[in-house]
């Protein structure tokens, strides 16, 4: 088997922070949703470091086998998988309703930590809280005694990457005020194949990238 898109990515987020003049640490986050094991296992000898699963079950079956590496979920998260994906996650970044904080935080150790999902255009076939709802929902995390390091965001879909522009910059401007009232809330998950320079660009901290890394493959046959 070939090489992955890995290394074309990490150079292509390098390109794009020097652009824009930026100098702190961007995690890539591999979504392995589509790809097979033995795909995912040589992007992971490549150097990937945090691989990404939308699917709760996929997630659990792969972080036993490929443990090396920090697992996120990024897919929406039903009340029944929550104990399984909880304990085999990094990092949560679909945190979308009250009762997910509830369900997260019933665990006999601190739960891993978790980013709040917005909705910033209101799509109803995307779940994550409006921006009016960030704050309560961070509080409901906090009461719970679930740590959130950030916001996460899927733009609507578009033709341009470009257009994601203003919906990144809205979710980084939305961080900068939550982060008054709690520095915690630091991280920005936001861009993918389609618009992650875009992205860097404008401030996100974690990227979830998918078919720019696996593709390849697909080419060579």
């Amino acid at each position: 088997m070939g090489r992955s898109g890995l290394i074309d990515v990490e150079e292509r987020i390098a390109a794009a922070a020097a652009g824009a003049g930026r100098a702190g640490p961007i995690t890539l986050v591999v979504v392995a949703k589509y790809a097979s094991d033995s795909e995912l296992e040589s992007v992971i000898a490549e150097g990937a470091r945090n691989v990404g699963e939308s699917r709760a079950d996929s997630l659990v079956s792969r972080a036993s086998r490929f443990g090396e590496v920090s697992w996120h979920f990024v897919g929406h998260l039903q009340g029944n998988k929550v104990r399984s994906v909880r304990d085999s996650v990094h990092l949560l970044h679909s945190m979308d309703r009250i009762e997910l904080a509830a369900y997260w935080s019933k665990s006999e150790e601190h739960p891993p930590p978790v980013l709040v999902q917005v909705n910033l255009a209101a799509e109803s076939q995307k779940g994550g809280v409006t921006p009016d709802g960030v704050l309560p929902m961070i509080d409901a995390c906090v009461t719970a005694g679930v740590e959130v390091r950030g916001l996460m965001t899927v733009p609507p879909r578009s033709v341009n990457g470009a257009d994601s522009a203003r919906w990144f910059s809205e979710l980084r401007e939305l961080r900068d005020t939550v982060a008054l009232d709690h520095p915690s809330v630091r991280q920005l998950s936001m861009g993918m194949t389609e618009d992650f320079p875009i992205a860097v660009a404008e401030g996100a901290t974690i990227l979830r990238v998918g078919r720019a890394i696996f593709d390849p493959f697909r080419k060579e046959g």
